[in-house]
């Protein structure tokens, strides 16, 4: 019964009743949309490292010092540590690539045919580098798909040629490939910040570059806890160099949970700065429900002297109140969700929501209801039924 009359309260000053809702609405869609990107970048961050591979350690030497190397023995040292499955030289240069008279910054990546299993690379159109290519040092090459689509506007080019700037001079290298990997959504939305990726055989890379040396090893282990095997890694590499602390180990997992938690305590922070708003708000409701009161006190004498009691009167104020709060969250909710879901199809991300923070702001927005609408709730049941009846 009070539900149904707080409805009637509200249609009766409709103006100011949507105006109040607006104010609410506001807040709680500044809380959810900041939420709902949190959540999605941290999905995408997540994704990128799980499709990097979370189970992949990234082994290089320390330091600028040219006496500490990766060869071909150290390969073989890793892969004799308990925990290792697999291991995968690696080289990467910034440089620059030429395609139909156009130039791009590009990472180029020394890959061998396990590049498939370290990485998670697959090919979307063509194939990867494979052993025929890595045994013959054949200048050949896979491309990131944004890379095509920025060359020729579509992204299946395979069989075209690219010039690649490596060793002091350009060479000419044949598109076998078109890589689709997880890191493709966040060059999607960071194509001003992150340069195309292009794969090489690695023999190729150290024959153009004059090397016979590696720049990392990619190690594939058979366990999440890898705590244990990142020591045991680099012990082996150090006793069999002669070196004290002569390598340096990068574990995605680790920064996989510094990632999270950085994300964490932005989104935190910033929903936290969004949700004044909806204290700000809350003093509208206050002011919204002290008119209220002014307006319906005749009203309240009249239900008074037939017998209302005053805890009837506190609760009919009171439900008022948060019902305001809660139609304009709603409304703020949906909104949040309509434009964050655009946002998402308009770069191409998966949408995700935060429920949790979804129903947090609800609930915030319940509380902030009732606690400004308790005043006047309490100034309208403490009313005297005959000065009530006089005004």
């Amino acid at each position: 019964m009070n539900l149904t009359r707080s409805f009637v309260n509200i249609l009766r000053c409709r103006t100011r009743s949507l105006l109040t809702m607006a104010g609410i609405a506001v807040g709680v869609l500044s809380v959810v949309l900041i939420s709902t990107v949190g959540s999605i970048g941290t999905a995408q961050v997540n994704s990128t490292l799980v499709t990097m591979g979370v189970d992949t350690l990234l082994v290089q030497a320390a330091g600028n010092s040219v006496s500490i190397t990766l060869t071909d023995d150290s390969i073989q040292t890793v892969q004799h540590v308990d925990g290792v499955n697999e291991v995968m030289p690696l080289m990467a240069s910034v440089s620059e690539a030429k395609m139909i008279g156009r130039r791009l910054d590009t990472y180029i990546w020394g890959v061998d045919r396990n590049a498939d299993s370290l990485i998670s690379l697959s090919a979307k159109h063509g194939r990867l580098v494979n052993a025929a290519d890595t045994s013959a040092a054949a200048k050949v090459c896979v491309i990131d798909e944004a890379f095509a689509l920025q060359s020729y506007g579509r992204s299946n080019i395979v069989g075209k040629q690219v010039s690649l700037f490596l060793g002091g001079r350009y060479h000419d290298f044949e598109i076998i490939g078109i890589a689709s990997t997880g890191l493709s959504g966040l060059q999607g939305m960071l194509t001003d910040i992150m340069p195309n990726f292009m794969y090489i055989p690695i023999t190729t890379m150290q024959q153009l570059c004059g090397r016979s040396t590696y720049d990392r090893l990619a190690v594939k282990i058979n366990s999440m806890d890898n705590g244990a095997i990142v020591d045991e890694v680099k012990k082996a590499l150090n006793d069999a160099g002669g070196f004290t602390d002569g390598y340096v180990i990068n574990n995605l997992l680790s920064q996989k949970k510094q990632l999270d938690d950085i994300l964490t305590i932005v989104t935190t922070s910033l929903s936290l700065v969004a949700g004044i708003s909806l204290v700000v708000s809350g003093i509208s409701v206050m002011t919204t429900m002290m008119m209220s009161v002014g307006e319906r006190t005749h009203e309240i004498g009249i239900k008074k002297s037939i017998g209302a009691k005053n805890s009837d009167i506190c609760i009919e104020f009171l439900t008022e109140s948060v019902l305001l709060t809660l139609i304009g969250s709603a409304a703020g909710i949906a909104a949040g969700l309509l434009i964050a879901g655009i946002g998402c199809m308009v770069i191409g991300v998966p949408f995700s929501v935060n429920v949790s923070a979804l129903l947090l702001s609800a609930a915030a927005a319940g509380v902030i209801g009732a606690v400004f609408g308790a005043y006047p709730a309490y100034k309208a049941a403490t009313l005297k039924p005959v000065v009530a009846l006089r005004m």
